[in-house]
């Protein structure tokens, strides 16, 4: 999956020994460096040679009017995308005045490292000038995460055998509309051809120059975006540290700022000169005061100091991995993959501070730097178990977004709130309805999310200020959206409650009745909403009478939610013995998958969707995550069952689905798939499976990493709020070893063949858990070994499509698949006929 000459294992480090041209792309997401508010991506100093210069903050973007090709009341309106921020990593290198430039350069020896437990990105190469000068060049640069809006670079150049003139020229660029060289297409992706995952372009200009000045060796641009009035800020400083002799030159327009330092080099003296940089943004705060933020921020880290700085950022980085690191014995390649992933969610989300959890974290341009369900699935239970502080912030920024969500839900003709599919300021900037809006069970996955961390804390008073509403509103969207229907026409049977007009998260099946996955978790939206209520009215009458008061909650609703989720309709075949993903799933013929050529995937590049939505195929996991997500409403037999209907149905066109089938193939026996899925998400990114690293990480498929190794192998679950295990651990890894916090206790998981061992920190209070059923219970500072009996079922393989063929329905007829034919003749096919073929010009 990763050509290991090129980047040798190291459990700690990505490295890479070769410079190429052809992967550029997918190497500048590698190591780019972020910490949540603020991205860089991985572009070298010269600025030269990239597939994308990135430069990107959370939350910074601009809006545009969506042009529909045919307008419907209620189509969003307005579209959100990220905004290229300017560009500071530019330190071009002149020797002789000979460039730097990577791409054509003589260059002996290269080395570049992303240090995981430092947060730092190094590169060091030996470059040979035509002229015969060899050249030593060390540069470094990091994202402080203790210092959210500072940036530090450092570049080192040597003369190693001759005296030279050595020339760096530091760089500010507004690359999202500069004219020449420091500009480029706006965002626009090099390479041709539809991609609907890839951002937008925009075409007018963006950022509207503002303030923008010199001062010694200190620039300052700024800038307001033109539809959305944000505003934006950066300031750059530089400090010089040489033995040779130096002079400074300026220059500042409103779209660049350089600072040249022109040095006569001697032999064998290093010249290193140290770039400070920072950035600030707003909804609505001038400009020029941004930059005196930018100033301030700039004033503290040069009194800090670069050496201080790097060790906070190396202090900041040993506690994170203290709480959160998971060890996998005897499997180097995978220990470097997961540590890397684990690293792009501390990248994504440390420093996100209430803003939220973009698709691409910081680190590209992909999904228009949007937030989707990815948070609130695949993110959160993360950050809820290793640093609950994030888990809060992200959730708040659900929060905020309520009044916003109320405004879609009312416009939808429904009541409470409905989130965005799709959205950076809180508005729906999905403009394809049924692969968008029509994703219901967004507000579900929120309210998942939140009684997660709910469970995981114990933060009872954040459920009850602001939670309580996200629990409320959602609940209330579902009880308008469904609807009571009888089973007989007298209206004497029993009542069912049915959704319709609903995309669950395979969205190679949209607007359909009944979505299993959405009804089961709109039935545990329901729920939770009611209890939360009720516990709330039953242990702080206070904050019940502010709630109600605020929400005009009618004290009847929970009854009604509770009513609406145990009558809540979970199809089920009893001919094929498993959960329809919908009502009318099983009518359609199967997508034979096993037979699709590979020059034909992924399936939404090469067919429209009316083509793909006729057949039974999934682009990700849909009835198999609702089965993971609500594991205990179904029996180990249903999990089988419906495991091994989908799993050969499912194409895994979406990064999300690896880890839930990981997960799933686990729990119900198939051990050896479900490694082989959880090597395909650890690589995602790292071996461009998917073939659009180079837009930027795959951040859900990422935290969907550790929730493979946490509650795949490490068979940990939370459902109804109790902690239990049941692991699976790979036959072929001697020791499996994770950290939990479960209510302020953290707790060291260790997993072997023969025995789970829980070991208790000093802090925090008892905690009770069951392995396989027996309880236990853990005091601080103490251990418990459990001993394991085998790991689970074992099944080998793998299932087939070919195992579903001439299944039964309902109705007697049988289940056939097929591949949709792309010819030039029309195939026609009658009931006793054999198929012929008619020209398309017959």
């Amino acid at each position: 999956m990763i050509d290991r000459d090129r980047f040798p294992v190291d459990e700690w480090r990505l490295v890479e020994t070769e410079f190429s041209v052809d992967d550029t792309g997918v190497t500048e997401t590698l190591f780019a460096v972020g910490n949540g508010y603020l991205g860089l991506r991985g572009n070298s100093i010269e600025g030269r040679f990239a597939h994308e210069q990135g430069t990107f903050i959370n939350g910074f973007h601009e809006t545009f009017p969506i042009r529909h090709a045919e307008q419907a009341y209620g189509f969003a309106e307005v579209g959100q995308t990220i905004i290229n921020a300017p560009d500071a990593k530019v330190m071009r290198v002149y020797v002789d005045d000979e460039p730097l430039s990577l791409d054509v350069a003589d260059v002996r020896e290269y080395e570049r490292v992303l240090d995981l437990r430092q947060g730092i990105l190094r590169r060091t190469l030996l470059w040979v000038t035509p002229s015969g000068k060899e050249v030593r060049i060390e540069d470094e640069r990091f994202v402080s995460f203790d210092e959210k809006h500072l940036v530090v670079m450092r570049l080192t150049v040597t003369v190693l055998n001759s005296d030279a003139p050595v020339t760096v020229a530091c760089q500010l660029l507004n690359r999202q509309d500069g004219e020449g060289i420091y500009g480029g297409s706006p965002m626009a992706s090099k390479s041709a051809g539809f991609d609907p995952r890839k951002t937008e372009k925009l075409t007018d200009r963006v950022l509207q120059p503002r303030e923008y000045w010199q001062d010694g060796d200190r620039s300052a641009l700024s800038y307001e975006a033109t539809e959305s009035g944000m505003t934006i800020a950066v300031v750059a400083d530089h400090e010089v540290d040489t033995e040779n002799t130096y002079e400074s030159r300026h220059l500042v327009e409103p779209d660049i700022a350089k600072n040249v330092f022109r040095v006569d080099a001697r032999a064998g003296v290093p010249t290193t000169i140290t770039k400070f940089v920072s950035y600030h943004t707003s909804r609505g705060v001038p400009a020029g005061e941004l930059v005196d933020r930018c100033r301030r921020t700039v004033d503290r880290a040069r009194s800090i100091g670069v050496g201080t700085l790097v060790e906070r950022q190396i202090e900041w980085f040993a506690a994170f991995w203290e709480r959160s690191d998971v060890r996998i014995g005897g499997q180097a390649d995978l220990q470097q993959a997961t540590r890397w992933c684990l690293f792009q969610l501390a990248q994504a989300a440390a420093r996100a501070d209430g803003q939220g959890v973009p698709a691409k974290g910081v680190t590209g341009s992909g999904y228009s730097g949007h937030y989707f369900w990815d948070t609130e699935v695949y993110v959160l239970p993360f950050l809820a178990y290793t640093t609950p502080q994030w888990a809060r912030n992200a959730l708040r920024m659900r929060y905020l977004m309520l009044p916003a969500a109320r405004k879609r839900a009312h416009q939808l003709n429904e009541a409470g709130a409905l989130f965005p599919w799709r959205t950076i300021n809180g508005e729906e900037a999905s403009a394809y309805y049924a692969a968008g809006t029509a994703q219901y069970h967004i507000n579900a996955d929120v309210s998942f999310a939140l009684a997660k961390y709910v469970r995981a804390t114990g933060d009872e008073e954040f459920l009850a200020r602001e939670g309580v509403d996200i629990a409320v509103d959602t609940a209330r969207l579902w009880s308008t959206l469904g609807f009571w229907r009888s089973s007989d026409g007298d209206g004497d049977g029993e009542d069912s409650f049915h959704i319709h007009g609903v995309t669950g998260p395979d969205e190679y099946t949209t607007v359909v009745n009944d979505n299993l996955f959405t009804n089961v978790m709109a039935r545990f939206n329901l729920r939770f909403a009611a209890r939360t209520v009720r516990d709330l009215f039953d242990n702080d009458p206070e904050a019940y009478g502010r709630m109600a008061d605020r929400m005009n909650l009618d004290p009847s609703e929970p009854d009604r939610w509770e009513k609406a989720a145990e009558a809540m309709h979970i199809p089920f075949s009893p001919a094929l013995g498993i959960h329809p993903q919908d009502a009318v799933f099983l009518e359609r013929e199967i997508w034979d998958l096993e037979n699709t050529p590979p020059d034909q995937r992924p399936l939404l590049l090469h067919f429209h969707p009316l083509v793909i939505y006729r057949y039974q195929v999934l682009k990700q996991a849909d009835v198999v995550l609702a089965l993971f997500l609500q594991g205990n409403h179904f029996t180990d037999a249903e999990k089988l069952a419906d495991f091994e209907y989908y799993d050969p149905l499912t194409t895994g066109d979406s990064t999300l689905s690896a880890v839930v089938q990981s997960i799933l193939a686990a729990e119900v026996g198939y051990q050896d798939l479900a490694l082989e899925y959880f090597r395909q998400a650890a690589f995602v990114d790292l071996g461009d499976l998917h073939h659009n690293a180079a837009d930027g990480v795959h951040v859900a498929s990422a935290g969907g990493v550790w929730t493979a190794l946490v509650s795949g192998f490490g068979g940990m679950r939370d459902h109804f709020g109790r902690l239990t295990f049941d692991p699976r651990l790979p036959a072929d890894w001697p020791e499996l070893a994770y950290v939990l916090h479960w209510h302020g206790t953290r707790l060291n998981v260790t997993l072997t063949a023969t025995a789970l061992t829980l070991h208790a920190g000093d802090e925090g209070g008892p905690v009770d858990f069951a392995v396989r059923g027996v309880d236990y219970t853990v005091a601080p500072g103490e251990s418990v070994r459990v001993a394991l009996h085998g790991q689970g079922p074992l099944i080998p393989g793998r299932p087939s499509i070919r195992q579903l063929e001439g299944s039964v329905r309902e109705d007697g007829t049988l289940l056939s698949a097929s591949v949709p034919i792309v010819t030039a003749t029309i195939p026609l096919v009658s009931s006793d006929d054999e198929p012929v073929s008619v020209g398309l010009d017959a």
